[in-house]
């Protein structure tokens, strides 16, 4: 294992370095391959990882070699391999490689092909740093890695003003994430003097549980988590990011980036088990960004941002099981959230291609003769994030939820809302199926629509298989040495509370159905009654509008003021100032230079008398004497 482990950073590594050193003068198909193939080669690498931990390996906790050592400041190279961070690789390898797989079609015209398959194996690299990294250095170089890999795939169409300020949005709000990483840090070293997890885990009984110091490192973290997997109240760059091509937002919403927050609780988990004010903290974060994001897809009209703020609202589950203590179950529904949201995505993409880039729901319906393959894959990823009954979204999704409704205290109400958001889910995934791809009675044109081809449409089928099946994966079985065995549930509660779940799903199916499939004049009715609630959820409650008062219309006056003034008349000013006053000495002093010799002759006979005098008073051989 010690091996195997820097081996899946080593694959897409290599990927990397070939595609953007020599991708263009590659041949198309070449670079494609070489990005996606490293990529597989991670997820085989992991699998063998998986094999031997199933067979009875222990941990791997190895350090390679010694990057830093000042003091007692220690950086090693350490790699931590255990049944959570071979879960997180297993999925980021295997999801990330059907999505290369994708791209290969997807990307098959762009002019910036190897450029995009160079930035796309960055990106995984970095996730896997994140989580193999054995130490919280590390781990902030990955998590920068991932900040950075972002942006450039979400700028990737540079051209495009709007991308390039999403990937702006995007960039500084996960700087903000990246400074309470890096606070945390400092305040883990400033009292535990370690930065290695096995470390950490060992001396966090240190601290006082509950007290100022490991409720400050929680919270920080939680920032940086906040940021990254795009929470309240740093979300606001999620639904921009969409101006990336569609694969990316694939990679970025379902297998990395987004659930790197998740991770880092879960990987953190000993922490806020000692911080209890800061776990339901993160519990709070997630039950409300859950419902909020679920409001905010429920009016949207866009295909991919109607997907973004879903990602939102499922992040949020992961976000209330792992703030309550359920972390097996945050991270069950973390692995199967990967399979149904890459085939939406994906889906999702295929849709976007046959109408030529447009993403608004309003002008698509009818799809499923010219689109059979997309249709059926997108139906079944619907139902699984609805929670239907049998797939994967069902099990995990119940889990949390359960979870969170048999919790002491005020963190039923929190399941209480998961569970209305789970209704408000089946309502807006349904509402975007039946506008976007129809039944014959939605639409009736002579769009000579064709399916994608097989490199794009075969990922999706695999997706769609994973959407179903994954689960059945006995997940918190697997990762029982680090959370601890799964708490046993009375089946008549399990059975009850399935069903109560299944109930509100199919409540926001039949509101769905009626309104945009039956009865489309009633949705038009009841915007129309609803009015300004309506108004304020289409524009996602002003947060950006918010935001942009309060903060960027300040910063740009700032900005102004001090280009237009301070940086002119104080900065310049004093240095253009000293200038001018040597300027001004200079001349002065340029009277000496005469040119003639009896003026040079008469200022050096001059010098020579005032050293001796100033040597003679120093020797006291005059009145004065200066020593």
């Amino acid at each position: 294992m010690e091996t195997l482990a820097p081996l899946v950073l080593l694959a897409p590594l290599v990927g990397f370095l070939v595609n953007a050193l020599f991708g263009r003068r590659l041949p198309r198909p070449v670079v494609g391959w070489i990005g996606a193939g490293s990529v597989g080669l991670g997820f085989i690498l992991s699998l063998a990882i998986l094999i031997q931990l199933l067979t009875g390996a222990k941990p791997l906790d190895q350090t390679y070699f010694t990057w830093w050592r000042s003091g007692d400041f220690n950086v090693p190279f350490n790699l931590y391999v255990d049944a959570l961070s071979t879960l997180m690789i297993l999925v980021i390898t295997g999801v990330g490689f059907l999505i290369h797989v994708y791209s290969i079609g997807y990307m098959r015209e762009d002019r910036g092909y190897s450029r995009f398959f160079a930035y796309m194996n960055l990106f995984v690299l970095s996730m896997l740093l994140l989580v193999l990294s054995g130490n919280l250095v590390w781990l902030i170089i990955g998590w920068a890695g991932v900040g950075l890999s972002s942006y450039l795939l979400i700028g990737f169409w540079f051209e495009r003003t709007s991308a390039v300020l999403a990937a702006r949005k995007a960039f500084v709000m996960n700087t903000i994430g990246d400074v309470g990483m890096i606070f945390a840090a400092f305040l883990i070293f400033l009292n535990l003097r370690v930065m290695d997890y096995t470390a950490i885990f060992g001396r966090v009984h240190q601290l006082p549980k509950g007290g100022l110091v490991i409720t400050a490192i929680c919270l920080l973290l939680l920032v940086g988590a906040v940021a990254k997997s795009a929470q309240l109240p740093l979300h606001t760059w999620l639904p921009d990011a969409m101006e990336g091509p569609t694969p990316v937002s694939a990679l970025i919403h379902a297998a990395t980036m987004v659930t790197a927050g998740v991770y880092l609780v879960a990987r953190m988990h000993l922490l806020y088990d000692w911080a209890p004010t800061a776990a339901a903290t993160v519990a709070v974060v997630g039950g409300v960004t859950a419902f909020f994001a679920a409001t905010i897809g429920t009016a949207q009209v866009d295909i991919k941002r109607i997907l973004a703020y879903s990602t939102m609202s499922q992040i949020g589950y992961m976000f209330l099981a792992v703030g309550i203590g359920a972390y097996a179950a945050g991270m069950f529904h973390f692995m199967t959230h990967a399979f149904f949201k890459a085939l939406l995505f994906l889906a999702a993409g295929n849709v976007i291609h046959a109408f030529h880039d447009d993403q608004d729901i309003r002008h698509m319906g009818n799809l499923r003769a010219g689109l059979p393959i997309t249709f059926w894959t997108f139906l079944i990823g619907t139902l699984s994030i609805s929670g239907f009954p049998l797939l994967a979204g069902f099990f995990s999704k119940d889990e949390i939820i359960r979870s969170a409704l048999n919790a002491a205290g005020s963190e039923f109400w929190l399941g209480v809302l998961a569970l209305i958001t789970a209704g408000l889910t089946a309502y807006y995934m349904f509402r975007l199926f039946f506008i976007a791809f129809g039944w014959e009675w939605l639409s009736r044109d002579e769009r000579h629509l064709h399916e994608a081809p097989p490199i794009q449409t075969v990922p999706v089928v695999i997706l769609a298989t994973g959407g179903v099946v994954a689960g059945y994966i006995p997940v918190a079985n697997f990762l029982s040495p680090i959370f601890g065995n799964p708490v046993e549930v009375n089946i008549a509660v399990v059975i009850g509370l399935a069903g109560l779940s299944v109930l509100v799903a199919l409540a926001g199916f039949g509101i769905a159905y009626l309104l945009h499939a039956r009865r489309p004049e009633l949705a038009v009715a009841w915007r129309t009654r609803l009015g300004p609630l309506h108004i304020l959820v289409e524009h996602k409650y002003y947060i950006d509008e918010l935001y942009d008062l309060v903060f960027v219309r300040p910063g740009f006056a700032l900005a102004r003021l001090l280009n237009d003034r301070i940086e002119p008349r104080v900065i310049d000013a004093a240095v253009n100032g000293v200038a001018e006053f040597f300027l001004v000495e200079a001349k002065e002093f340029r009277l000496i230079q005469t040119g003639r010799v009896r003026s040079y002759a008469l200022w050096t006979l001059g010098g020579a008398i005032g050293v001796v005098l100033v040597v003679a008073a120093f020797l006291g051989y005059l009145p004065v004497r200066l020593g």
